[in-house]
């Protein structure tokens, strides 16, 4: 798994998001993603729209995902 790989499955789950990741061991990655269907949600309402773009990838082909999530700021 590669970060290009995980930010192209999170973008296909969250089409409307901005989404930025990092890593380069092939297991243990950092993404920022950016969703206005992330307003009014929790933060652990975020993050399980995002595991679930990844499906099972979680916890097999990926180790390890720190996830920062927000909703675009209304500006």
């Amino acid at each position: 798994m590669d970060a290009l790989t995980i930010k192209t499955l999170i973008e296909a789950g969250l089409p409307d998001a901005q989404v930025e990741v990092l890593g380069d061991d092939g297991q243990h990655f950092q993404a920022t993603v950016v969703s206005p269907s992330f307003a009014g949600q929790s933060v652990v309402a975020c993050h399980r729209q995002v595991y679930a773009a990844l499906g099972d990838r979680m916890g097999t082909e990926i180790h390890a995902l720190q996830l920062r999530t927000r909703a675009p700021d209304a500006s």
